[in-house]
């Protein structure tokens, strides 16, 4: 156009621009409603979705109402142009950020209701945030007319020689979709590697994995070592896992009677003590004439790793208390000592390495004494 401005043209610009801005003002308002019902739901995916698009109505809002401005101006056809295509790679931009943001956040929502735990596998979300970014560039240039054809073919030679020299980079980045995709290994679970270290599993992102230790330090890990190492996973393939713990009691016991008081002490630590599982049966079985006494063992239940601590603490503490009131002797260690006058020509059964357990001169017995 080669009309001069007028003061009409300013009225509809003005007026193309506040309509935009109440219309982004308006469309807030009614995603913030939205919101605060989608808080109400069951599916966290719904509140993802309503709170990027509160941060993308604005941006479109106003995208629409500077083209709508820009088509009341008397601009040449140039300049019309140029501020078509600025405004549509604003849209096209802030478009692209916020399906980033949207596939990201149903990408963490669905690996968080999957492995039901507090932690978070940002390699996958890292990653289909990458890809949403990406495909949203290459749209842009191809808007705006330039080919992507010749970069394609140089992102692929380029990707070969990044491949070459990121070698343990990209190692760790496939053993961690391994790891993920195969389930051996999720966020929250509790894992023991076979050199030792040991913790719940905090993330898994696209280089390494974080242990927590009971003691609250954390251990890096790289994926590549993870996936080659021997791991014992004790969430899999149930939370809920068994506790044993080992008691012994004198000869003179009456075991039937220790395996009922026992039993009983193991159903209400399994009933009292945060973390036991409710409807487990504790079982003794015994298993060993030790030296100074009988030994069994307590098969108690724990709902997940770290509870199996507190719940031997405190069945160690009311077994303990029970036996006392029983009557039931838990045993100190025993040995025989055999001592040789000056002299004595040693026994047999001494000569062979074999004890003799028969009293006599010379022999003492004492608790706790070695020989």
């Amino acid at each position: 156009m080669n009309r001069a401005l007028t003061l009409h043209d300013v009225i509809v610009v003005g007026a193309a621009l506040l309509a935009a801005a109440a219309a982004g003002l308006l469309a807030r308002m009614a995603l913030r409603w939205l919101g605060e019902r989608a808080r109400r739901t069951r599916w966290s995916g719904d509140d993802v979705i309503v709170a990027t698009l509160r941060t993308l109505a604005p941006w479109a809002a106003m995208s629409v109402g500077v083209s709508s401005a820009a088509a009341a101006l008397p601009l040449t056809r140039t300049v019309g142009h140029t501020v078509n295509q600025l405004v549509i790679a604003a849209l096209i931009l802030a478009t692209t950020v916020t399906a980033a943001r949207v596939v990201a956040g149903l990408v963490q929502t669905l690996a968080l209701s999957r492995s039901g735990v507090a932690g978070t596998a940002t390699i996958f979300v890292n990653i289909t945030r990458i890809a949403v970014l990406m495909m949203g560039v290459l749209i842009l240039l191809q808007t705006l007319g330039i080919s992507i054809a010749p970069l394609l073919t140089a992102l692929g030679v380029g990707g070969l020689a990044v491949a070459l020299a990121l070698q343990d980079t990209l190692a760790n980045l496939f053993a961690g979709v391994h790891i993920l995709a195969s389930k051996t290994v999720q966020p929250g679970h509790y894992i023991r590697l076979s050199s030792g270290e040991e913790g719940y599993v905090v993330d898994i992102n696209w280089r390494n994995t974080t242990i927590r230790q009971l003691s609250d330090n954390l251990v890096i890990i790289p994926n590549a070592k993870l996936a080659g190492t021997i791991t014992t996973n004790y969430h899999q393939p149930g939370q809920e896992m068994s506790v044993m713990v080992q008691v012994r009691v004198a000869y003179r016991s009456d075991l039937e009677h220790v395996e009922r008081v026992t039993t009983e002490v193991g159903a209400k630590v399994m009933a009292d003590v945060s973390g036991g599982v409710v409807d487990f049966e504790p079982s003794i079985r015994f298993h060993t004439f030790g030296e100074s006494g009988i030994d069994f063992s307590v098969f108690l239940g724990a709902l997940e790793f770290s509870d199996q601590y507190l719940i031997k603490h405190e069945f160690m503490k009311r077994l303990h208390r029970r036996y006392q009131a029983e009557g039931i002797e838990i045993p100190l260690p025993m040995r025989t000592v055999v001592l040789h006058q000056p002299g004595q020509v040693p026994l047999p059964a001494q000569r062979t390495g074999e004890p003799d357990l028969t009293p006599g001169p010379g022999i003492a017995t004492s608790p706790g004494s070695t020989g």
